[in-house]
Formats: structure tokens, C-alpha cells, sequence
């Protein structure tokens, strides 16, 4: 590209120059050529570390400054387009018959209508309320052990820490003593600040503080606060003359206090269920652990040990990078139980998982003879493991006493049940060869050839008795192993756990085999098929949204791409495909298609509440990717698709119907537990020895939280003690208090009110005051583009009153309508509280809803003095039969202004009537009406009147059910004159995105 062909300088900036040469001279294009990235073998690090979880909020954050868009910069010149083959014009994407199909017809795979018909039947299925089977033993199976009971949890704690009930903040001093020392230990700085700060002159004395330094406060910790959860544990492995320490818990106790603790003591479950829609036991549906079939079928130790309470044990296991820099690494292994439910085992702040062990995280380097390195590394895992969960054999079968926080006892058997880590995990602990299935025996050259989600898993019978062959020598146990397709280890740690099958054990993983794993390969391969430039510029004119990453700079020079950018990616991925054409003239059919079968599984496989008809679901869009994926290869990009990766989405439907939902067992969550109980915990070290300070510094930190909710419980029954209803101030900072759309909604900053038409989905909030207090209405008409406001605020101040009458009524009543006010307050967001229609339904807790951000802001001056464009968003307007889910009626439109009548003029325009709240000035898109018969989304476009003007209306806020994504059409190139902030006006028609949320995904079939 010379110099001349530079794209113009535009809005102030310098035109981008052409390098030439540097102080070493001009290079050659070979000199740049590097080898092509091997997208065959993508990798499982997820780049992830435990930041950036998926699922969390993924907008920007709300300042005065947009990123969405980055105004003149420099973009390649388009790519020219490829040589169209008549014989195949006809078959772009919406206009082919069926990439040249018998007769022009769709097999089933390929049919959208049956595909949403199907969609339409899954969301239908999940149900508000469940019919409920639970087992029936007359042994009285999870029941507590009649007339023996325990102190309560709290009131055993409450003796030890102040038996005398002198003190109500013991053992420290005051509320002030308490509160510095939490803040030191949960939020301060490290242990050398807290005594420069506590060694000030007289600050310990005048603050009543019973420490005056670190070490002070960490005695007091040491002595006198009951550790709730055991210490660790320290012993040495030698390896071939090599010494290791492994930092252990008691598994146990672990499970004690977990099982014993008085924060879940109304939350733990204890007996296995079956949930059916309704009475008539067709439709199963699936959620926490107990609602599986293995908690079911494990039951069965009543027949030899009656009245038994299962406890489903779950590990996890992961390595985690420690420092920025270097290679300092740790190897934590994670504990929780089924019995808790799976939104209180999800949340950090729940503490509803243990820390239980560091394991060695050396690579061995002293053994030369690499085969004899990777044989020493599998064996050392699985000792360690075994000597960690060994009392777990007698506990599975004869059971032991454990008390409730309530003090009621129960006999317990601890079981193995679910152990959650990535690919490399998963081989590992199924002692399987890298690149086989963990799961089942399939051959490698069948993986990925098709799809078979009732094919068997590995006999664990035949792998037991294969282990069991051990003292017939080194060869015949070699030999017994290759025959069932593992390696042979020396007594991998589940051999002799009771109840025990390990290829049932290892679960299913979202984030590793979807987003890291199909997601990851498909973006790539997308890249490959399209090239850069195009994707990337579509990526930058994107329109904005609450809910999206704007890629301003395009997707394709990211690297290192994190679980939760491929989240966002897959939030617009559809949209960068619509319409571009592909090499050779080949149809994008299927291409469109299979990424649709992608999403659509990732999509339905992130559902907290699964049925057996969305199961089916999951079964088809696997059929239709299977069905598709040869477009691949004859683009040139895939020679073959055997990778377990994809092989392991056929395991998905059995570990449901196991287990519950898929995001029981997310290794999302345990990538976020190393923050609390690696990183931070390293950080909190000098670097010596640092295990031994991690598990101390972990320990005091764990006695810190349990007497964080010990105070609140004790504060509580101190206030009710004197009769005081009134909620304590120190409970408002109680971390277990759930973050519910009514808790979310108390504001006294805020103005709220739930949608009439969808109550239980949305609430809107509204700031107490305006953006702009007295916006002019011809400002309005000019800056906000409401071109038709007067006469839209007459109709509707018309219609407000007559909802009755006809449009024809309407506008002719409007002429005579006075409007006793030049100015209005604006408002330039609307906030909605979105609740999930499925976890609300029959999850024990719904937890925080999902925030929505609608923004209606004309073009101002930026903080740092440039300008920033204006932002209308697009949204979801219910019309009045809308429903929870589908789009029948709904409406898409864009909120050009938010604002409120003005209080003197109420009285004039609605005297006899209700006064409207918040109102919003709408231009309409068309209609829903079929969706496409490849990619299934809904196309719509400006609704315009004979004279090409744009249809508007003004309607309340509270008809607004959320916000609304639209991909714009580009056409087989991008006009580079088009921004992300103008793409809405220049677009001829759109598609609405449903993608941009799971929640969006939900309504949108």
C-alpha cells in the first residue's frame, strides 16, 4: 500500500503512514513469513487463572468515556472478493435450496422450523414447580439418628469463646477491637504494614485495641478463636532421591465441617429425588446433585446399612500459575459436597468449599529418561491422592457420625462421587493416554466421526480386575492394562474406594471442552475461512450493548484468549458470518449452520435447570454439527475431527441425567478459587518456604470468616434477645445475605417498579434524578433525534386516557392537544433487573439477577475533551401478550428519549386518570415474523411511512422488558465509512441477536 492509497486523516488525526524501511534497510515479504499457528492442537490453558469467571457481567464499565468505539483509525484495505461459480450464486446463505440436496428438500437436521418447535418444547418444559418422587425406604434413609443430638454448632462455639457470656465481641474487647482485626486479616495489607500502622504512638491505646502489632493479633487468632475447619497436615515424598512436601488435610473433618457447619445447616440435602414436570412422570427434570440418577442408585448401601445419609463427595484439581513472572506454581486439590446446593457451592463468599491439600508441582527434571519421568509423575499424583482420601474407604462403607449445625447426628458415608478438572486432569486421573476419551473405550480414529450420546463407558469392572493383576509381574499387569486402554499405575487412588466408578465420576467442563475447547477450534477455523480483515471490521461496527465486549480492534490479533473473551466472542460470532462469501464460491450454508449447532449447545448446556427434553435438544444440535462439519474440510482448513474435544460433547446427556446440570461442575469455579487460596495466599508470604505460610496465613484467614458469621448469628439473637425487630446495622454487611432482586432494589436512590406486563422477569429501575433536568423539546427534535416528538407526546396523552379508541380516533383527538411545557427532564439510561425464568423457577436460590443497562444519550464532549457519539440502544417492548418466553408479542425498538411529564403539567394532560410514570420516545422496527431457515434469527427493519419518515410512538418504560441486540447486515464487505455508533441509521435491515445473553437466548426462538 503506497502512501497515496492511505486511507484520509479523519476527525482531527494524522494520516497513517507506510513503513518503508528501518536502520537495518528495506526487507523482503519473506522476511515476515512465519509458520502458520497449529490450530489442531489448541491447547488447554484457558488463560483464565480464576479471573474473568463466565457469566459475570460482561459489559464495560459505566463511565463518561465509551469504548466502544475508536474513530479513525487505520483499517487494511478490503480483501477483493472471491470468484463467484454460477452454478452456486444461488446458494448464499437465505436463498439456497439446500447445498445442492436431493430435490431441493432439508433433511431433518437441516429443518428450523422442527429446530424451534424443539426449542419451543425445551423452554416449555421447565417448569415453575416440580412433582416430586423421593425414595422410599421404610429405613429412613438421610434421617437423622433418633434421640441423639448435639450442642448446636454455634452455641458450642459461643462456650469456647466466651463461656461465661461476659463479652459479646470476645475475644476481642470491643466491636472496634473486632472490626480492625477483620479488616487486617480479611481486606488490609500485609502483615508488616498492619504493625508500622498499629506501632503509631498511643493508637493501639486510644483505639482500646488488645494488639499492638501483627504477631499480637495472630496469637489471639491462634489461641483463641475454634478452627472450624482442620489444620493442615505436612509430610515429605522422596522420588528417586528427590524430596517433596505435600501440605494436606484430614478429608474428613473436611467433610465435617462442611456437613457440621450452621450457615448450611437449612440448606443441606440429604435424600435423593426425582422431579417430573407433572404428575404424570413423562418429563424428568434435573438441577442440584440429588436430582440425578447416581445419588439414586447409590442408595442401595441401605439394604446392608440401614438409615444412611450419603454424602456425595467432589474434587477438583488444577495447577495454577502463582507469579506473573517466573514459573512458581501450586497444585491445590478442592473439596465441597453434593449435599450443598450448587448455587452455594458456586460462590466464594459461601465458603461452601474446602482447601484440601497442596500436591507436589515439580516436573521430575532429575529423572533423564523421559518415559520414566512421565510414569514417575502419573504415580506420585495417584500416591499422593490415595494416601489423601484413604479414610474415605471405611467412612463409604460403614459410615460415621456427623452433626448437623442444628446439633442433630447423622451416620454418614463419605463417596466419591464427581472429580472436576480439565482434559490433562481428566487423563490423568482416569490414567488414560493423552488423546484418548476418559470416559469410553472408543478408538482414536473414530473420535469426532459422528455422534453417539448413549455409547458406553469404560467397564470399570474389567479396568479393576486389569489392576488387581499387579503381582503377576510387571509384563502381565502391562499387558492387562493395554487390553483395557490404561496405563498402568500403580494402585490408582479410587481403586479401592467403595462405590466407586471413576469413568462415571469425571464430569462434564463448560469452560475447558465448550469455551476453550470447541469454541476455541471453531473461532479459528472461522478465521481461516474468512480472513481477518473483513471479520475484524465488522467487529469494530458492531452497535453497542449492555451485555457485549466491543472488539474495537478486531478479534484477530488476540492472544491468549480467555474463557470469558470467547464468551464474549460467541456473544456476536453469528453476526460476523451473515453474508460473507467464501473462497471458491462454495456456499456458507453449512458453515452458518454448524456454528448454529455450536451455540446452540453451549448455550442450552449452560441452562441451570435441565429436562429431558432439553437433553434432546443437546442431542440435536450435535447431530446437525456432525451433519455440517464438512465444510471444513473442503475449505482445506480440517483434514479430520478426532479430537476428544468434540468426542466429549457426546458425554454431556448421561452426566446430566447423573448428576444434574452441567454447571454443578464448571471448572470455572475452581479456576476462581485460586485467587483466594493460591495467589492471594502466596502473595501473603516472603517467598520461603511458602506453602507452610500459605497454609497458616489460610488457616487464621478461614477462623476470621467463621467468627465473621458466628458475630452476625450472635448479634442477631442479641437484638432479639431485647426485642429489637429492627435489622441490625452489622447484619448489612452479612456476606450470606442473598443478593436477591428485592434485596438488590432497596435503594433510597432509586425509583422502581416491576414491568406490568412481565412482573416476574424485569424491574426497571430509574435514578431519583434526571440526566437533564429541562431539555428543550426542540433540543429533543435536533441533538436526540425524536423528529415527531410533539405530535407522538399527544397521542399518547390521548390514547393514555381513551385506550379504547382507534388509531384514526387517536390522531384526530391529538390536534387539539396543548402541551403546557417547553423543557422536560431527560434521563439517559434506564437500568432493568432481569430475572432468570429458570433458576427462579425450581432452584433453591435465585440468586443476583442479571443487571441491563439501556442507554439513550445524544453526542457530548468527553472528559478528555474529544468528542464522544451519541448512543441510542435498541430494545425488547413487550405490546401486551407477551410472554416469559418467545417473541410473540414483542417488538423491537429504538429508545431515542427517556423522561418523565413534568409535575405542574400532570394535573392538565391527565386529570381523571393514573399518572404515567417514566416515559420513552420509540422508533419501531417491523414486526417479528418467520425465522431464517439456517442461522434461526428473526430479521426486521426501520418501519417507515410512505414518505420514508421513521414510525414512532411514546410508550411507558415499564413496557420495556430489556434491552435488544441487533446485527447489522452488512453485505459481503463492510462500507468503511459505517461506525458503530451509526450503523443503526445506515444498515438496511437487521437481525436480532440472540446471543448476547443467555437469558436473551431463552426468549428468543
Amino acid at each position: 500500500m503506497s502512501p497515496s492509497a492511505s486511507p484520509p486523516a479523519e476527525r482531527g488525526q494524522e494520516p497513517a503512514g507506510h513503513f518503508q524501511a528501518d536502520y537495518f534497510g528495506d526487507y523482503r515479504e519473506d522476511d515476515f513469513l512465519v509458520e502458520a499457528e497449529d490450530t489442531d492442537n489448541l491447547g488447554d490453558d484457558d488463560g483464565l487463572d480464576g479471573d474473568g469467571l463466565l457469566g459475570l457481567d460482561s459489559s464495560e464499565s459505566d463511565t463518561d468515556e465509551d469504548p466502544y468505539e475508536e474513530s479513525g483509525g487505520w483499517e487494511p484495505i478490503p480483501e477483493p472478493l472471491p470468484a463467484e461459480d454460477p452454478a452456486e450464486a444461488s446458494n448464499a446463505v437465505g436463498q439456497d435450496p439446500g447445498d445442492a440436496l436431493p430435490d431441493g428438500l432439508d433433511p431433518p437436521e437441516y429443518d428450523m422450523p422442527c429446530w424451534r418447535n424443539s426449542r419451543e418444547a425445551a423452554e416449555r418444559s421447565i417448569p415453575t414447580k416440580t412433582f416430586v418422587v423421593r425414595l422410599v425406604r421404610p429405613l429412613r434413609s438421610g434421617r437423622a439418628v433418633i434421640g441423639e443430638r448435639v450442642l448446636p454448632a454455634y452455641l458450642m462455639y459461643k462456650t469456647a469463646v466466651d463461656g461465661e457470656d461476659r463479652n459479646i465481641w470476645a475475644p476481642f474487647r470491643s466491636r472496634l477491637d473486632w472490626e480492625i482485626a477483620r479488616w487486617a486479616k480479611m481486606r488490609g495489607p500485609g502483615s508488616t504494614a498492619v504493625s508500622e500502622l498499629l506501632g503509631i504512638e498511643n493508637l493501639a491505646a486510644t483505639l482500646g485495641l488488645s494488639y499492638t502489632n501483627a504477631a499480637e493479633l495472630n496469637k489471639i487468632i491462634d489461641d483463641h478463636l475454634p478452627s472450624g475447619r482442620p489444620r493442615f497436615k505436612r509430610r515429605e515424598v522422596v522420588v528417586q532421591g528427590e524430596a517433596f512436601e505435600v501440605y494436606y488435610r484430614d478429608v474428613l473433618e473436611c467433610i465435617r465441617a462442611l456437613f457440621s457447619d450452621p450457615e448450611f445447616a437449612n440448606d443441606l440435602l440429604l435424600v435423593p429425588e426425582r422431579h417430573y414436570t407433572d404428575e404424570s412422570r413423562q418429563t424428568r427434570v434435573f438441577f442440584d446433585m440429588h436430582t440425578g440418577d447416581w445419588w439414586w442408585r447409590i442408595q442401595i448401601l441401605d439394604r446392608r446399612s440401614p438409615g444412611g445419609t450419603v454424602i456425595p463427595v467432589i474434587i477438583s484439581s488444577d495447577k495454577t500459575q502463582l507469579t506473573v513472572f517466573g514459573n512458581k506454581t501450586a497444585y491445590p486439590v478442592y473439596l465441597t459436597i453434593g449435599n450443598l446446593p450448587k448455587d452455594v457451592r458456586r460462590k466464594p463468599s459461601h465458603r461452601g468449599q474446602v482447601l484440601l491439600a497442596y500436591l507436589p508441582t515439580s516436573n521430575l527434571e532429575h529423572i533423564a529418561n523421559k518415559a520414566s519421568q512421565r510414569r514417575t509423575l502419573l504415580n506420585l499424583f495417584h500416591a499422593c491422592m490415595r494416601h489423601i482420601l484413604a479414610p474415605l474407604k471405611a467412612a463409604g462403607e460403614n459410615g460415621v457420625s456427623m452433626a448437623r449445625g442444628d446439633g442433630m447426628l447423622f451416620r454418614c458415608h463419605p463417596i466419591l462421587a464427581a472429580y472436576i478438572g480439565d482434559y490433562p486432569e481428566q487423563t490423568l486421573v482416569a490414567c488414560c493416554k493423552k488423546g484418548d476419551c476418559p470416559k469410553c473405550p472408543i478408538p482414536r480414529d473414530e473420535l469426532g466421526n459422528s455422534t453417539d450420546t448413549e455409547r458406553a463407558i469404560r467397564d470399570i469392572a474389567e479396568v479393576l480386575e486389569a489392576l488387581d493383576s499387579y503381582d503377576e509381574g510387571a509384563t502381565a499387569y502391562k499387558d492387562a492394562c493395554e487390553r483395557v486402554g490404561i496405563k498402568p499405575v500403580i494402585q490408582p487412588f479410587w481403586q479401592t474406594l467403595p462405590y466407586v466408578d471413576i469413568y462415571v465420576s469425571i464430569t462434564p467442563d463448560i469452560l475447558h471442552q465448550l469455551y476453550q475447547g470447541m469454541i476455541k477450534h471453531l473461532i479459528s477455523w472461522i478465521k481461516q475461512a474468512y480472513g481477518p480483515i473483513e471479520i475484524d471490521a465488522r467487529c469494530r461496527r458492531m452497535p453497542p450493548n449492555h451485555h457485549l465486549r466491543h472488539f474495537y480492534k478486531g478479534i484477530s490479533k488476540l492472544q491468549r484468549v480467555t474463557g470469558k473473551e470467547h464468551a464474549d466472542i460467541c456473544s456476536i460470532l453469528m453476526g460476523l458470518l451473515l453474508d460473507l462469501p467464501l473462497p471458491g464460491g462454495l456456499s456458507p450454508a453449512r458453515l452458518v449452520r454448524a456454528t448454529r449447532a455450536l451455540l446452540d449447545f453451549l448455550y442450552v448446556a449452560q441452562y441451570p435447570v435441565q429436562t429431558t427434553v432439553t437433553i434432546a435438544v443437546l442431542r440435536d444440535a450435535l447431530v446437525r454439527f456432525h451433519a455440517n462439519k464438512s465444510i471444513f474440510v473442503d475449505l482445506g482448513i480440517r483434514f479430520d475431527f478426532h479430537f476428544p474435544k468434540l468426542h466429549s460433547l457426546d458425554h454431556f446427556p448421561l452426566s446430566i441425567r447423573l448428576f444434574g446440570s452441567p454447571d454443578n461442575f464448571d471448572t470455572q469455579y475452581s479456576e476462581r478459587l485460586h485467587i483466594d487460596f493460591a495467589k492471594e495466599a502466596y502473595r501473603a508470604t516472603n517467598r520461603k518456604d511458602e506453602f507452610a505460610q500459605m497454609s497458616l496465613w489460610l488457616e487464621r484467614r478461614e477462623k476470621v470468616q467463621r467468627h465473621e458469621a458466628f458475630m452476625a448469628w450472635r448479634l442477631s439473637e442479641h437484638h432479639a434477645a431485647r426485642g429489637d425487630v429492627s435489622e441490625s446495622s452489622e447484619n448489612q454487611d452479612d456476606p450470606r445475605r442473598s443478593a436477591s432482586l428485592s434485596g438488590i432494589l432497596r435503594s433510597r436512590h432509586v425509583r422502581r417498579y416491576p414491568s406490568p406486563s412481565s412482573p416476574m422477569l424485569s424491574a426497571l429501575v430509574m435514578t431519583k434524578h434526571p440526566s437533564a433536568k429541562g431539555v428543550h423539546i426542540s433540543q429533543l427534535i435536533d441533538t436526540y433525534g425524536a423528529r415527531i416528538f410533539r405530535e407522538a407526546l399527544a397521542c399518547f396523552v390521548v390514547q393514555y386516557q381513551h385506550p379504547d379508541w382507534s388509531a384514526a380516533q387517536v390522531e384526530r383527538a391529538a390536534t387539539a392537544v396543548y402541551l403546557p411545557f417547553s423543557t422536560l427532564p431527560v434521563y439517559h439510561k434506564a437500568k432493568f433487573m432481569l430475572a432468570d425464568v429458570h433458576k427462579s423457577r425450581v432452584a433453591q436460590d435465585a440468586g443476583a439477577p442479571l443487571v441491563d443497562v439501556l442507554h439513550a444519550r445524544p453526542r457530548r464532549r468527553g472528559k478528555y475533551g474529544h468528542q464522544v457519539p451519541g448512543r441510542f440502544d435498541t430494545a425488547l417492548i413487550n405490546c401486551g401478550t407477551g410472554q416469559e418466553t418467545g417473541v410473540a408479542g414483542y417488538r423491537v425498538g429504538q429508545v431515542r428519549v427517556i423522561f418523565k411529564i413534568p409535575k405542574r403539567a400532570v394535573e392538565v394532560l391527565f386529570p381523571d386518570v393514573v399518572t404515567p410514570e417514566h416515559l420513552a420516545y420509540i422508533e419501531w422496527f417491523t414486526p417479528f415474523t418467520q425465522p431464517h431457515r439456517d442461522h434461526g434469527m428473526y430479521r426486521v427493519s426501520r418501519s417507515r411511512d410512505r414518505q420514508g419518515t421513521n414510525l414512532a410512538s411514546i410508550i411507558e418504560v415499564a413496557k420495556i422488558r430489556r434491552s435488544c441486540h441487533l446485527f447489522p447486515h452488512f453485505g459481503p464487505t463492510v462500507p468503511r465509512d459505517w461506525t458503530s455508533s451509526d450503523v443503526l441509521d445506515h444498515s438496511p435491515y437487521f437481525w436480532v441477536n440472540p446471543y448476547s445473553d443467555r437469558f436473551m437466548y431463552t426468549i428468543t426462538f
